[in-house]
C-alpha cells in the first residue's frame, strides 16, 4: 500500500509518502511559509523524490486537528479535492495519536501533547491495550496543570508516558515532577509527523475505517478566534 500523508495542524507539518510502513520520502514544513503556498510543491517534491504519482496512490491520510483553523482547512480541503478527483479513500488521523504511538516504551498510559496557544495544551490521554491506543475520554485544550491534574487521577500509580512537542509548557508542573520520581517519563515527539500519521492511515484502511471527502471533518477542539469574537460581540449587545 502507498499512502500519501500531510500534516498541517500547526507550524510543525511535514507531508510524507508510505509504503507499507516504510517512509519513502518526507518533507517538513518551513515556519516561514503559509501552507497554501507550501503543500502542493512539497507533495510534488515527495512525489518526484519516490518517483510516485498522486494517481498510484493507494490512500490519502490527513492530520484531522487538532489544530489551527486556516492549516487544518488547507490540509483537509486539499485532500478533499485529491480524493473527488483521483477517486482515493482517506483516512482521517488524530495527531495526538499518531504523537502517542511514536512512544518507544510499552507503557500503559501516554499522555500526548502539544502547544495550543493561549497558555494551552492540545492534549489526549491514550491507554494501551494489545498493541492499540484507546483515547480515554476527549481530545482536550487545557491549561497545562489543569492537563496534568486529570491525567495524575486517571493514572494513580500507573506509570505514565508524557510525549510532547513542548516539554518546556508542562516539566515544571510540581505534580508531573513528584510523577517523574515514581517512574514517569517525559519523551519529546519527533515534529515531523507525516510517518507515523501515514502508518495509522494505513492501519485504518485495512481495518476498512476510512473516509470519504464528504465525511472527513476537522476537530478544532475548540472555537475560531472568529466565533469567539462574534459570540461575545452578540453577549455584549444584548
Amino acid at each position: 500500500m502507498i499512502t500519501l500523508a500531510i500534516d498541517t495542524t500547526e507550524k510543525r507539518g511535514s507531508v510524507a509518502v508510505v509504503r507499507d510502513r516504510l517512509c519513502l520520502a518526507a518533507v517538513k514544513h518551513p515556519w516561514e511559509l503559509d501552507y497554501s503556498a507550501w503543500l502542493l510543491p512539497a507533495v510534488q517534491k515527495v512525489s518526484a523524490e519516490c518517483q510516485t504519482k498522486i494517481e498510484q496512490l493507494d490512500l490519502l491520510a490527513v492530520a484531522t486537528g487538532p489544530g489551527s483553523f486556516t492549516g487544518l482547512r488547507v490540509g483537509l480541503t486539499t485532500v478533499k479535492a485529491w480524493a473527488d478527483v483521483y477517486g482515493k479513500p482517506i483516512a482521517g488521523v488524530s495527531r495526538l495519536e499518531a504523537m502517542a504511538r511514536s512512544v518507544p516504551m510499552q507503557l500503559e498510559l501516554v499522555a500526548a501533547s502539544y502547544d495550543g496557544q493561549r497558555g494551552q495544551l492540545f492534549c489526549a490521554l491514550y491507554r494501551q491495550v494489545e498493541g492499540r491506543m484507546l483515547r480515554v475520554g476527549d481530545e482536550l485544550v487545557a491549561a497545562p496543570e489543569e492537563f496534568i491534574s486529570l491525567v495524575d487521577g486517571e493514572a494513580g500509580r500507573q506509570t505514565v508516558g508524557w510525549v510532547c512537542l513542548d516539554p518546556g509548557l508542562i516539566q515544571d508542573s510540581a505534580t508531573l515532577q513528584g510523577r517523574l520520581k515514581t517512574g514517569d517519563q517525559i519523551v519529546v515527539s519527533p515534529d515531523e509527523l507525516a510517518p507515523a500519521i501515514a502508518i495509522l492511515g494505513e492501519e485504518r484502511a485495512y481495518q476498512g475505517k476510512l473516509s470519504n471527502s464528504l465525511e472527513l471533518d476537522a476537530n478544532y477542539v475548540r472555537r475560531s478566534d472568529a466565533e469567539i469574537f462574534w459570540k461575545d460581540s452578540g453577549s455584549r449587545g444584548r
